[in-house]
């Protein structure tokens, strides 16, 4: 693929790991900072499958393609063009044969793939419910950002119902919902596992908290140390440039 056959306003952007690059078009929505830490938190181990629940234009599959010996990774999207850009992102890759990108609803996941199917789940969902902060006009990055499609607990209760017993789930999200996360998690028997917060800078508060939960495991977590991103405005720490891959 080359630039001639991007759709209008798409680009290609390097991901700098294994030479991979992705589509994306910023008037749409693009991937952040949240979705690259992700796909460093989450393990998936040698044959395991692995599904991303709204994956967007494939950043976590792809990524985590890229980083881990997984036997096959699943990315679920509702917006057709956002997938669109998925598929065309994984042939330009190469990856067609670890990586597929499914059209359809989280709400329906289970009834998609059916219970018990994969061995790990991860997700970047909407963070801000109607009552948080004013929502985007631009309806793709609306539903990306803001619970207008899916809730928490639609995400949660499909990763739950997907997983294999022992499964293991990983989501990051905004630090202000953990009681209401831990409290959902458990509701649908996911126990969380490991935790990291992640600060902007070392004198600010964390804006970002990844979990890893198992489905079906006794309670008890661990918090692990705080991930810092920055050192100074546009210098990242060591083990941001560790999780990018440079």
């Amino acid at each position: 693929m080359n630039k001639e056959q991007l759709l209008p306003d798409e680009r290609i952007d390097e991901l700098h790991r294994n030479g991979y690059q992705i589509i994306q078009n910023p008037n749409k929505f693009c991937f952040g900072m949240d979705a690259v830490l992700l796909s460093g938190f989450a393990k998936v181990k040698q044959n395991e499958t692995c599904l991303d629940l709204g994956t967007g234009t494939g950043i976590i599959p792809i990524l985590l393609e890229a980083k881990t010996p997984g036997k096959q990774f699943v990315g679920l999207e509702i917006q057709e063009e956002s997938a669109s850009m998925a598929r065309r992102s994984v042939l330009l890759n190469k990856q067609e044969e670890k990586v597929q990108i499914v059209t359809g609803d989280i709400k329906e996941a289970s009834s998609i793939f059916g219970a018990a199917s994969f061995d790990v789940v991860t997700s970047n969902p909407p963070y801000m419910t109607n009552q948080h902060g004013l929502q985007n006009p631009n309806l793709p990055k609306a539903i990306a950002r803001h619970e207008v499609l899916c809730t928490l607990d639609d995400v949660v209760r499909e990763a739950a119902r997907v997983l294999k017993p022992n499964g293991r789930f990983y989501m990051v999200h905004r630090p202000f919902r953990l009681v209401e996360i831990i409290s959902c998690m458990t509701k649908y028997k996911l126990e969380p596992k490991r935790m990291k917060f992640v600060y902007p800078y070392v004198d600010k508060e964390p804006n970002m908290v990844l979990i890893e939960a198992i489905k079906g495991a006794k309670s008890m977590v661990k918090v692990e140390a705080p991930l810092i991103v920055y050192k100074e405005p546009n210098v990242y720490t060591d083990e941001i440039y560790d999780i990018y891959g440079y």
